[in-house]
C-alpha cells in the first residue's frame, strides 16, 4: 500500500501535536515496519525544515529531514506535476501540488487531518484514525 503522507502528519510527530501525535506515530511505525510504503511530497520536506527550524532549531530540523529521507520515499515536484497542479480546482495550490506528485508517483492514497481540502482528490484520501482502522482490520484478516 503506498501512502502519501501530509506535512501536517509528519509534524504532528515530530512536533508532538496531541492529540494528533498518536494515530500519526502510528502510521509512521507502520512505515518504519515496511507494513506500507510511506510517500513524503518533495515540498513537505522543505515544508518541514523551515518549520521545525523556526521550532527547534536548524540542527535539529536537520537530524529530521536526514530521519525521514531515510525513512520515506520523496514524491518528486518537476514542472509537469507544478502544471497539472495549477489546473486542479484546489482550494490550496499547496496541496494541489502534493495531490498531482502522488498521483505522478503512482501512489496509492493520501493521508492527511485536511480531508476538506482534498475534495477534489482523485486519489482515497485518508484522516490519520480512519487509515489506522483501515490497517488494523487488513492486520486482522
Amino acid at each position: 500500500m503506498k501512502i502519501l503522507f501530509d506535512t501536517n502528519i509528519i509534524l504532528d510527530v515530530l512536533l508532538e501535536r496531541e492529540p494528533f501525535s498518536r494515530e500519526a506515530s502510528f502510521l509512521l511505525s507502520r512505515v518504519e515496519r515496511s507494513e506500507i510504503s510511506g510517500y513524503l511530497c518533495a515540498t513537505t520536506i522543505t515544508t518541514i525544515h523551515y518549520l521545525i527550524s523556526e521550532a527547534l532549531g536548524s540542527q535539529a530540523a536537520l537530524r529530521h529531514i536526514q530521519s525521514l529521507l531515510a525513512l520515506f520515499i520523496i514524491a518528486p515536484v518537476n514542472h509537469q506535476v507544478l502544471e497539472k497542479a495549477a489546473m486542479l480546482n484546489f482550494r490550496d495550490f499547496e496541496n494541489a501540488v502534493l495531490h498531482e506528485a502522488a498521483c505522478q508517483a503512482g501512489i496509492e492514497s493520501i493521508v492527511t487531518r485536511n480531508t476538506v481540502d482534498f475534495k477534489q482528490s482523485t486519489l482515497p484520501v485518508f484522516a490519520p484514525e480512519d487509515l489506522v482502522a483501515a490497517l488494523l482490520v487488513l492486520k486482522s484478516n
